[in-house]
């Protein structure tokens, strides 16, 4: 990854992670998100990984081929 691009990354999550007061006090969920795209064999999953340690949150990997409505996905969900 191109050392410019992961130090903006890393400075946006570290922003985000103070920001939750923040986010709080104007009444805005707390939320981030990024769009990866590219090939297999890019990165994008060792990118969630990466942003997730450094998040201190877990990665759920769900197979969702048998899911075939809203109740079924809350009952993997929960289940998880």
């Amino acid at each position: 990854m191109d050392p410019k691009k992961k130090e903006e990354i890393i400075n946006d999550l570290v922003k985000f992670k103070k920001g939750k007061e923040y986010y709080a006090k104007v009444g805005k969920a707390w939320k981030r998100g990024y769009l990866l795209f590219g090939p297999p064999g890019t990165g994008k999953s060792t990118m969630i990984s990466a942003i997730a340690n450094f998040m201190n949150y877990d990665v759920y990997d769900l197979e969702l081929t048998t899911i075939k409505d809203n109740n079924a996905l809350k009952r993997l969900l929960i289940e998880t």
